[in-house]
């Protein structure tokens, strides 16, 4: 008798077998920095957020199915710790996602970053986030695209972490009816110790029912005391194109990193005539101290330089008129949860 009263006790602990292979974490970013920018006569100084990862909150969990199965949701909200507030229009605009796991890869239904997005990522050190962010010289050309870094109504997959080193993606987005929302994808790529290449596409329903096409081919190879990267993107909409080439080193250097990144960003005429998009030139250098595993100091300097009808800007810059220069610089505090 008492020992069935003890299992009883330690089953309404655990509850049961199904809770102990089932898992639910909390985790979060903070970033907050001071922040000055610059252009075109104007300066701004401000509590900015975002200067070396995206603050966030989020939830996410696996159940264990049986038989090598696993269900898992994914739920994750971006925040703004220099004024406390959320997204007002999309509380889970980060990544809303239920997926499918097993020994044939990931099958994932929702929101989040498209297979391009995620290349991108990966060969910008600054992982399109502040002031190095590479995709402030992105343009959609006048498409109405809305794919750039994420998608809606998204299915995609996943291959397996077993190939070697080789992994894949394919993702898939109901357009529902909207302009720019409707996409096909997907991404091949090798990752095996200090080498990685990959390759993305992403076409995109856009105005006109014309398609929005963006093509990346990247590299990086680790060698210890530096890693280079380099990426190649080309972003078309009917005759306008853009063409954008970033070089990228990553330095480690004590318990911090350098991260230092060039990007020359070039539009043919028809971007400019049609979708007002000039050429520009990105120059962003920063400096990483670790202070813990999960709290980071770090300051960046960065300049956008336009031409002709090029308006891009760094993160936080006032409005840049024409040809203008956008820069800034940022300290700032990242803690991770």
């Amino acid at each position: 008798m008492k020992k069935a009263l003890i299992a009883l006790a330690v089953l309404g602990l655990t509850g049961g077998a199904a809770v102990a292979q089932s898992s639910v974490t909390l985790f979060g970013i903070v970033d907050a920095n001071l922040r000055y920018t610059k252009s075109s006569g104007q300066t701004l100084k401000q509590l900015g957020t975002d200067g070396l990862n995206s603050s966030r909150l989020g939830v996410r969990g696996t159940e264990d199915l049986g038989g090598g199965l696993k269900a898992g949701f994914w739920l994750e909200a971006a925040l703004n710790p220099d004024t406390g507030t959320a997204d007002a229009n999309r509380f889970w605009g980060r990544r809303a996602s239920v997926s499918l796991m097993g020994d044939f890869g990931e099958v994932r239904l929702g929101r989040g970053k498209t297979s391009t997005r995620l290349h991108i990522d990966d060969f910008d050190p600054y992982s399109t986030t502040g002031l190095g962010d590479v995709s402030k010289v992105y343009s959609v050309l006048g498409s109405g695209s809305d794919t750039l870094n994420r998608a809606d109504n998204q299915v995609q997959y996943f291959t397996p972490g077993n190939l070697g080193g080789f992994y894949g993606s394919v993702d898939v987005a109901a357009g529902e009816g909207a302009v720019g929302k409707k996409a096909i994808g997907g991404r091949v790529g090798y990752k095996n110790g200090p080498i990685h290449v990959s390759a993305a596409l992403e076409n995109t329903t856009g105005a006109g029912n014309d398609k929005y096409k963006q093509t990346s081919i990247g590299g990086s190879y680790d060698f210890g005391f530096v890693k280079p990267s380099v990426n190649f993107s080309e972003n078309k909409f009917r005759a306008a194109k853009q063409t954008i080439y970033t070089f990228a080193a990553t330095v480690p250097l004590g318990q911090g990193q350098i991260l230092a990144s060039y990007t020359d960003s070039k539009a043919n005429s028809a971007a400019e005539l049609i979708s007002g998009v000039g050429d520009a030139k990105l120059l962003a250098v920063g400096y990483v101290y670790n202070v813990s595993k999960r709290t980071a100091l770090y300051t960046t300097a960065s300049q956008i330089k336009n031409n002709g009808l090029g308006r891009f800007a760094v993160a936080g810059s006032p409005t840049v008129a024409n040809g203008a220069k956008s820069s800034g610089l940022d300290v700032g505090v990242r803690h991770s949860f």
